[in-house]
């Protein structure tokens, strides 16, 4: 099996509220729109972001649960610490939940949390070490 990730499945409660958020207020582009079901959307060169109706989800993959934050983050690098605000301020101005500031971090890095309308936290990071070579695209 090769080394890599190829789609991020999001059960959402509401794909058009999903949407919205995503698309009309992140200014991202959907490759793949069936209203009311999915919206996929291409975040990188070959990674796509599935928002998927959460009774679809559940009837193929099997019922889900979990109370309060989801178990999972989603994380979006950049390549500067201003680049961190600049992102927290568009997903707040978009509808987001802001969860909190850029904050310094102990291990060198600046990171924020939002989270989106069904409550996955993004951390929106600025990372000096050399993971940022891999996740920043050039």
């Amino acid at each position: 099996m090769d080394q890599r990730l190829s789609l991020v499945t999001l059960a959402v409660e509401d794909v058009d509220r999903a949407r919205e958020f995503y698309v009309d207020g992140l200014g991202w582009s959907a490759v793949v729109e069936e209203p009311g079901e999915v919206v996929m959307i291409r975040v990188g060169a070959h990674v796509i972001l599935s928002l998927w109706a959460r009774t679809e989800f559940e009837a193929e993959v099997g019922s889900t649960s979990w109370s309060g934050v989801p178990p999972v983050t989603l994380a979006h690098n950049v390549a500067t610490r201003d680049e961190v605000d600049a992102v927290l301020d568009t997903a707040r101005r978009a509808g987001a939940d802001p969860v909190s500031g850029g904050t310094d971090r102990l291990w060198g890095g600046y990171t924020g949390y939002f989270a989106d309308p069904d409550g996955f936290r993004w951390e929106i990071a600025w990372n000096p070490g050399s993971i940022a070579e891999i996740v920043i695209p050039e």
